[in-house]
């Protein structure tokens, strides 16, 4: 039998910021920024805190990391979603196809990642409704890939005005931030027959509902039928 290789330092200091990530996604996603230390994440991964105070200047800096990483993830994917689809449409793509390669491209990530998607969905609700430093992290991050899917409504839309596919657009991260916070609410006023954490359940209905809302909006204020 071949000799197990050792792991270089390297990969052991990969593994070890993995596992400090995992940690503080999960801490972060249930207490918030300023409801956990940097010595909650340690006790959390087995190490003492002065290792992640070797890794990251702050608790901030350790935020701002563990978003990221999930971040350049959902974003790169939708983009190519978006891209994908102008090109198969020909540069005429419908409202619903749009948000369908916006929001379905991102829903399947937290049906099929695991738990450790589902803490960062619920991680960006917090964030995307964080004035104070919130939005300097969804705009450092989603800004491209949100004015990406702007490009294709517009195509999408032509009487429409800015503003209203603006507006539109605000609505539809609203409803996104509020599906993946999971807060439960939807549980309780349904009497259990729709699930916060059913993300199959959201996917099969959000863009359809969404698109219709821009159709609707659009007819209103153009005066035209926006088909």
């Amino acid at each position: 039998m071949k000799p197990r290789r050792r792991n270089t330092k390297a990969e052991q200091r990969a593994e070890t910021m993995e596992q400090i990530l995992d940690a503080a996604e999960y801490l972060f996603s249930q207490h918030g920024l300023y409801g956990v230390t940097l010595k909650d994440v340690a006790k959390r991964v087995g190490v003492h805190h002065t290792l992640l105070n070797y890794y990251f200047e702050d608790k901030k800096k350790l935020f701002d990391a563990v978003f990221a990483r999930r971040a350049v993830v959902t974003s790169e994917r939708r983009m190519k979603a978006l891209d994908e689809y102008d090109v198969a449409t020909q540069g005429k793509p419908s409202v619903a196809g749009a948000l369908r390669a916006f929001l379905d491209t991102d829903l399947d990530l937290y049906i099929e990642g695991g738990e450790g998607w589902k803490n960062y969905a619920a991680l960006g609700a917090q964030v995307a409704n964080a004035p104070q430093w919130g939005a300097e992290l969804m705009d450092e991050h989603f800004d491209p890939v949100v004015l990406r899917l702007i490009g294709l409504l517009k195509k999408a839309l032509p009487d429409c005005s800015e503003q209203d596919i603006f507006w539109g657009y605000h609505f539809v991260t609203g409803a996104l931030m509020l599906t993946l916070a999971r807060t439960g609410r939807i549980d309780k006023l349904s009497g259990g027959i729709c699930k916060s954490d059913d993300f199959v359940a959201v996917k099969d209905r959000m863009a359809s509902f969404m698109a219709a809302g821009f159709l609707e909006l659009c007819r209103q204020h153009s005066g035209k039928e926006p088909f």
